[in-house]
């Protein structure tokens, strides 16, 4: 079911209990948005800088980095050997 859908089905709900219709799909967007880029604002300045989003995933990569080079021994590469040359087609023409 879309939003349109959905809201023929809530004014059709709610001509029949008396209530008034909802708002039309898509009404306060602008305001939904704007609220949400205030919301981000204020939790940027009440928030201590070391439990920020950049912070924390910083915290995490040196962690991770750090495990991770002392729990696996460096191990050589295998050796590669040269691959053979390719041999000319038949009937090729120079």
């Amino acid at each position: 079911m879309n939003a349109s859908q959905q809201h023929l089905l809530d004014t059709y709900r709610a001509a029949r209990r008396g209530e008034s219709a909802p708002p039309d799909p898509g009404t306060h967007i602008a305001r939904t948005t704007r609220e949400i880029h205030r919301w981000h604002r204020f939790q940027a300045i009440v928030t201590a800088p070391g439990d920020r989003l950049p912070a924390r995933i910083r915290r995490a990569l040196r962690t991770t980095v750090a495990s991770l080079l002392r729990t696996r021994p460096r191990r050589p590469l295998p050796e590669t050997t040269p691959a053979p040359a390719p041999r000319p087609r038949s009937g090729a023409m120079p």
